[in-house]
């Protein structure tokens, strides 16, 4: 294994991306940003992949853990403050939108790192709390936008459902509403901090509770309707 000044790990000829009769080579790229582009550093983030590389006889495997274990620290948080208390507002990948499922997956791996980094402890705290007040936003919504007044995401636009400010698009999951509170039995197991299950977390909790007895019935009201405009093709006469 050789590694490079431009950060490139040689797999070697039995590495990944070899061809199927053997020939050819591949490398992984050192991808994560320079410290200074990274949106958020957690020492014991930093701490545990040399710790864990040191375990990994693949070096390629090795170089990949690296890239992509830090990358929702590196590239999709934004810690900030609201009315006092941690916020914490996560896009999905390259779209800038916070989904209630996808936010709670890309937090879950640091959550046995928060015990021992408190600024991690409250960045997954800030994103606790920002999924509280999504939820109470529109229970039936599954991506939120990071500012009320921002418009909704693009294809959402024409869909013939009810449109709340600060919703991205409402499409209603179960899972949406599942993870969030996966993320906080998690959270509160790893810290024992109960400081974001305060009243506006409860309330959403049992907002959660409402949307899933509504489900739950086949006839009676429930506040979800959608439909989506969709171009039919075109069928050419015989």
């Amino acid at each position: 294994m050789v590694a490079g000044s431009g950060g490139h790990v040689d797999i070697g000829s039995a590495g990944l991306g070899e061809s199927a009769n053997g020939v050819g080579r591949s490398a992984v790229v050192a991808g994560r940003p320079a410290p200074g582009g990274r949106r958020f550093t957690s020492a014991a983030v930093d701490a545990l992949i040399p710790r864990i590389q040191r375990r990994i006889a693949d070096p390629a495997l090795a170089a990949i853990f690296e890239n992509c274990f830090p990358n929702t620290l590196d590239t999709t948080v934004w810690p900030g403050r609201y009315e006092g208390k941690p916020d914490t507002y996560v896009v999905t990948g390259d779209i800038d939108a916070m989904w209630l499922r996808d936010s709670s997956a890309q937090l879950w791996p640091h959550l046995r790192l928060a015990r021992e980094d408190e600024t991690l402890r409250e960045l997954v705290e800030g994103a606790i709390r920002r999924q509280a007040r999504m939820i109470l936003l529109d229970p039936y919504a599954n991506a939120f936008l990071r500012h009320e007044s921002d418009p909704p995401l693009s294809w959402a636009t024409n869909d013939k459902t009810e449109h709340h400010a600060g919703v991205g698009e409402r499409k209603w999951e179960v899972d949406s509403l599942c993870y969030p509170i996966r993320l906080a039995h998690g959270y509160w197991q790893q810290t024992g901090d109960s400081k974001p299950f305060d009243a506006q977390w409860k309330e959403a909790a049992w907002s959660i509770v409402r949307t899933f007895r509504a489900q739950q019935r086949k006839q009676g009201w429930d506040r979800i309707r959608l439909s989506e405009p969709r171009q039919l093709p075109q069928i050419p006469a015989r």
